[in-house]
């Protein structure tokens, strides 16, 4: 009987971290500067009941939800090419800045694609015309810049989770006879284009970097100038259903769909995802952020298919420009969309591009954007407000912590947190004109925290 108590207490002892009196505190803000700097300690005192007139974060780790699969961004040829321009000096620094976990922001999460994207320096395919047995398949466009940069990347964070996006297949395989401007799969081609995912997965073995998850196709509904191609709902699922899961059967891989914007993710998700054997294939629905916030959206997916996971796969701000490289929204367009998506069911996120050249590229249909890093024409490294955000949560949220209930009562704070076996983290934002001191309360105790203007903090204890 003892030992049965024992075990109890230990069990819950490891679900339950204790309340420690203090919690350390990192801060980033406008006009200062604080980039993700250590700013001391808050103490935790008794306050049984807040008052209506603080500014509250409410934290209750009794009430646990999803578990975290990870936090990082795209490995692209654009990346990679960017990469292979810099210094020794430059990329360990760079390797240093987004993997490190205790001088960087130790990403843990990454994406990259299958044949080309608007992000590379030109379009390709992995296999020649109407090769329908792929015996010239080669990955070789990759061996030059990509792969070299993948390996770099794992040799400083070796446990990082690859998942892969295919923007188009080769131009023989499709309706339009091009990688560019929409078009679809042409069905008789459609058993060959599904081994050509596995052959994508078994080469990227083969040069040592383990592939986690796929997306079906980026961006299904938006013909594009670049790589592109398009599905319905209806056809997403019969090719996963058909040939893309019977095809991965065995291999272990996460497979999403969707994989674009939050506007059409519930009637996409629920398409696919109401055919039982389709859905035994998917591992859950990705998504990006260019059509806005819409959180709702994401949660409602949640709702009808909880056993379905969230992952968001892609954002950027744009167009790109120097003379704005600067300006503070950047940074805050990623800290509310975190808070939001994690708050409603999102279990990984997954920002574009880590790096990026004086230009915002390359990219070859001139699409340039923002990325949290860029290295201007000296080869020196520029790190935007975004680089700092996305580090409040990357940096102290780890695999396989679990979201727990976190509420403000302040339309102006915005908050999440989350729970590991080691300790609690909140990740707190002010994007108003004004500072503000916002209490942490949790199970009777509060401590307060001096949040500056435009800031972004996050609380560990």
């Amino acid at each position: 009987m003892l030992r049965t108590i024992l075990l109890l207490w230990m069990l819950f002892t490891l679900a339950s971290p204790v309340l420690a009196q203090t919690a350390e505190v990192t801060l980033t803000a406008k006009d200062t500067t604080d980039r993700l700097t250590p700013r001391g300690t808050i103490t935790f005192t008794a306050k049984p009941q807040p008052d209506e007139s603080m500014t509250t974060v409410f934290l209750d780790p009794t009430r646990q939800y999803q578990t975290l699969e990870g936090i990082g961004g795209a490995l692209t040829d654009a990346a990679a090419e960017t990469f292979a321009s810099l210094s020794p000096a430059a990329q360990d620094e760079l390797l240093t800045a987004y993997f490190d976990t205790s001088r960087g922001i130790g990403y843990s999460l990454a994406r990259t694609h299958i044949n080309s994207c608007d992000f590379s320096s030109a379009s390709y395919a992995y296999t020649k015309p109407d090769d329908r047995q792929l015996t010239t398949f080669s990955i070789q466009p990759d061996l030059r810049f990509r792969v070299p940069f993948i390996k770099k990347v794992l040799e400083r964070a070796p446990g990082l989770k690859i998942f892969a996006s295919p923007w188009s297949p080769p131009a023989w395989m499709k309706t339009n006879n091009d990688m560019l401007h929409g078009g679809k799969l042409k069905p008789e081609w459609a058993p060959v284009w599904a081994r050509y995912y596995v052959r994508f997965v078994e080469e990227y073995r083969k040069q040592g970097i383990p592939i986690w998850g796929l997306t079906v196709q980026n961006e299904p509904m938006a013909t594009q100038t670049w790589e592109s191609c398009i599905y319905t709902a209806e056809e997403e699922r019969d090719f996963v259903v058909d040939h893309l899961g019977p095809a991965l059967k065995g291999l272990g891989l996460k497979l999403m769909i969707w994989d674009h914007n939050r506007n059409l993710l519930y009637q996409r998700a629920s398409t696919v995802l109401a055919d039982p054997q389709t859905a035994s294939y998917v591992w859950g629905t990705a998504f990006h952020w260019y059509d806005g916030a819409r959180a709702d959206n994401v949660r409602q997916v949640h709702d009808a298919f909880p056993d379905k996971a969230l992952l968001f796969s892609e954002g950027c701000n744009y167009p790109f420009s120097w003379e704005h490289f600067d300006e503070w929204h950047w940074g805050e367009n990623y800290g509310r969309a975190m808070i939001d998506d994690f708050n409603n069911w999102t279990c990984a996120w997954t920002d574009w591009n880590i790096l990026l050249d004086e230009r915002g590229g390359p990219n070859h249909v001139n699409n340039f954007c923002y990325a949290p890093v860029h290295k201007d024409a000296e080869g020196k490294l520029h790190y935007m407000a975004s680089y700092y955000y996305i580090g409040h949560f990357s940096k102290f949220l780890r695999p396989g912590a679990r979201r727990i209930a976190c509420t403000s009562t302040s339309k102006e704070i915005r908050a999440t947190a989350f729970v590991d076996q080691q300790r609690t983290v909140a990740v707190v934002m002010n994007d108003s004109d004004q500072s503000a001191e916002v209490w942490l309360w949790q199970k009777g105790q509060a401590a307060p925290m001096q949040l500056p203007a435009h800031s972004i903090a996050t609380a560990s204890w």
